[in-house]
């Protein structure tokens, strides 16, 4: 299925990036367009208007180029999730595992509250392992996950195997490389 193929057409494809075999997604050049940006921005808060979001969280760093406009859109607070040792209060961490080796996470403890309805936010759904870390995060401070949202879902990497316990939505799918 091809869902917003003007949005496709938005997107720069760069193939053997970062290595042969890759064909890398880049959004620079749908951000740099104001009508596909916003486009883009529409469909989330479209899909998301009705779910009464309170806080919005959004993976580093080009999570944070959706999440916060979204956040703002749907009249929610935006919480930022960071790689570690960049937040300066009080923390909490997941670890993750990667290809080779692992990666964490963290969240300041104050930002979501057991009463929050979250919805996270990222650019990209590739494996899903930064997201269901995160998804660990806001669960651990009690909040009840609405849903996972992305502007591109790399659907022939099976992430949503591994999400199969939330609500996934994505603007744009790719199903091969």
């Amino acid at each position: 299925m091809v869902r917003n193929p003007d949005l496709i057409a938005s997107i720069r494809s760069i193939p053997d990036f970062p290595k042969k075999g890759i064909v890398f997604r880049d959004i620079t050049t749908l951000l740099k367009d104001r009508v596909a940006f916003n486009r883009a921005i529409d469909i989330l808060h479209e899909h998301y208007r009705s779910k009464e979001i309170s806080k919005v969280v959004s993976v580093e760093s080009r999570g944070f180029i959706f999440g916060a406009p979204l956040a703002y859109t749907l009249g929610a607070g935006f919480v930022p999730v960071r790689k570690p040792k960049k937040l300066p209060a009080e923390i909490i961490r997941e670890e993750y595992k990667l290809e080779y080796g692992t990666d964490a996470v963290e969240i300041h403890k104050d930002g979501i509250s057991s009463e929050d309805r979250v919805l996270i936010v990222d650019d990209l759904l590739a494996t899903g392992g930064t997201i269901l870390a995160t998804a660990k995060l806001v669960e651990r401070l009690g909040a009840t996950i609405v849903s996972l949202g992305f502007l591109i879902e790399l659907s022939f990497l099976n992430a949503r195997e591994r999400l199969q316990a939330y609500d996934v939505f994505s603007v744009i799918k790719y199903d091969s490389e």
